[in-house]
């Protein structure tokens, strides 16, 4: 199972948000590309971004922040948040991001996602993120009416390879993932499946690691000590 540190990005600095809330704001780094490096440094296979500004008004908002990070970085990134077109795909692309995020516009608008996929293939990635349920969308400010099972469903018919799935009520809790709606996600479609959402310790990671998902995203549990990256490697690594 990977192990996916994360970055998220607001006003070009590195914060948690509490549950999605962009009102409960931290700043965990005033510079992302130094916290990058040092994921990097201590052996992160791949590097989580997400692009929080661009997630509400659906454009890339902190590009020059997350080409820095892909040129610098020699592990591969992948980008979320406000990817909305072809354009923006390509921008990302273009300076150096592995995978690109599809979220809102892969329930929203899902031409755009089957253009996407038919020409970029397994580098296009979609998020589910879920509130009770429910996929949640431009930024988890609103919810539809919509089974984030029934999306997967649909994801995996267009060919989408990868999901990240998050339950929005776990995100930056440290409650731990919510393994229920994990197991129900992997029963239900055959694609690679990323947890993300409330990881809060060691245990959180073997417990996933033992599910077989292909990988966990941890951002919080890392900025406030509760585990140390190196030793999360160490667990997938003997389990």
């Amino acid at each position: 199972m990977l192990i996916f540190p994360a970055i998220d990005l607001k006003n070009g600095r590195c914060v948690r948000l509490y549950q999605g809330q962009f009102q409960q704001e931290t700043v965990v780094n005033e510079n992302p590309l130094e916290q990058a490096i040092v994921f990097e440094k201590l052996g992160a296979p791949f590097l989580h971004l997400v692009d929080l500004d661009g997630a509400l008004d659906g454009t890339p908002t902190n590009l020059p922040v997350i080409e820095s990070i892909a040129r610098t970085l020699k592990i591969p990134v992948q980008v979320g948040g406000g990817i909305r077109s072809m354009e923006t795909i390509e921008a990302l692309l273009s300076v150096g991001v592995s995978r690109v995020i599809i979220g809102t516009a892969a329930l929203l608008n899902p031409a755009f996602l089957q253009e996407a996929l038919d020409k970029y293939g397994e580098r296009i990635v979609v998020g589910i993120d879920a509130k009770d349920e429910l996929v949640a969308t431009r930024g988890w400010l609103d919810v539809s009416d919509v089974h984030y099972i029934t999306l997967a469903k649909q994801m995996e018919e267009m060919g989408v390879k990868t999901i990240i799935f998050t339950d929005i009520s776990r995100d930056g809790t440290l409650t731990g993932p919510n393994l229920e709606q994990l197991k129900a996600l992997q029963d239900a479609v055959n694609v690679d499946i990323v947890a993300s959402g409330g990881v809060s310790s060691l245990e959180d990671i073997k417990n996933l690691h033992e599910m077989n998902l292909y990988g966990v995203i941890t951002g919080k549990a890392l900025y406030e000590g509760k585990f140390a990256l190196e030793e999360a490697l160490q667990a997938v690594a003997v389990c």
